[in-house]
C-alpha cells in the first residue's frame, strides 16, 4: 500500500515497525495523497540533509491536489492554489522575489523538509485524519531532528502543539495557517522566509532560494 522504499535514514523509526501497520487499518486506501506519494516528503529531503522544516496542517482534500509535500501542488492541478497562494504572497512582499511554480520540490532538495502533521485525509473531508495516530510519526522526526539547531516554521494551532518538544537551540517561527480562512490572522507579514534565511546566514549556511528555480 504505502511505498516505504525510498524512507533512506528516517526507515529505522520506530512509528514504521509499530504504528503503521495500525493507522494503515484504519483509514484503508481511499486517502489523499495517494498512497505511493504519502512518504514524499522524508524521502526527499533527509535527516542529514534538513536544515528547516516547514510544519503544516493536512495535505489537500481536493482529488489531484496533493503531492506528499506539505503546501506543495501537483503542477497538473488547475484549482484553486489555496493555501500556497497565500504563501506566494508572503514570498513575494517579505522577498521582493516571485514564484508561481506550485512543485515545492526544489525547497525539499535545498534542504526544507515539508511535513504536515496528518500524513494523510480522505477525499473531501479536511482534516479527517488529525486524529488517528499520524502524531506518533511526526513526534520522532521531531526528535530525530532535535541534534543540531534548525529552523523549525510551525503555521497554524496544529503545527504550533508540537513547539514544547524543540529545544531552545532551534529557530522557532510561529504565525497563523496560511489558508484563506487564517491568512488575515497573522500570517501575512509574519517574514518566515527572510527570518529564515538570515538565521542561516549567520551560521555561516547558504540561504535558502524560496522563489522560482
Amino acid at each position: 500500500m504505502f511505498d516505504l522504499s525510498r524512507l533512506g535514514d528516517w526507515a529505522d523509526l520506530p512509528f514504521f515497525r509499530d504504528d503503521l501497520p495500525i493507522l494503515a487499518g484504519r483509514i484503508g486506501a481511499d486517502i489523499l495523497p495517494p498512497p505511493a506519494l504519502t512518504f514524499t516528503a522524508l524521502a526527499r529531503c533527509q535527516p542529514a540533509a534538513t536544515r528547516v522544516v516547514i510544519l503544516g496542517q493536512d495535505p489537500y482534500h481536493t482529488p489531484d491536489k496533493a503531492d506528499g509535500l506539505a503546501f506543495s501542488i501537483n503542477p497538473a492541478f488547475t484549482g484553486n492554489l489555496a493555501s500556497l497562494g497565500n504563501i506566494f504572497k508572503e514570498i513575494q512582499s517579505d522577498t521582493g522575489q516571485s514564484r508561481n511554480k506550485t512543485n515545492l520540490h526544489d525547497w525539499a532538495d535545498q534542504g526544507v523538509l515539508l511535513l504536515n502533521t496528518a500524513l494523510s485525509v480522505a477525499p473531501g473531508r479536511a482534516g479527517a485524519h488529525g486524529k488517528i495516530g499520524w502524531s506518533r510519526l511526526v513526534h520522532q522526526v521531531l526528535a530525530r531532528l532535535n541534534d543540531h539547531p534548525r529552523a523549525f516554521i510551525l503555521w497554524g494551532a496544529q503545527a504550533q502543539a508540537y513547539a514544547a518538544r524543540l529545544p531552545a537551540h532551534h529557530l522557532l517561527l510561529t504565525s497563523a495557517h496560511p489558508s484563506p480562512l487564517s491568512a488575515h490572522r497573522g500570517f501575512f507579514g509574519s517574514r518566515p522566509f527572510s527570518k529564515v534565511n538570515q538565521w542561516l546566514m549567520d551560521r555561516g549556511d547558504i540561504p535558502i532560494n524560496w522563489a522560482a528555480p
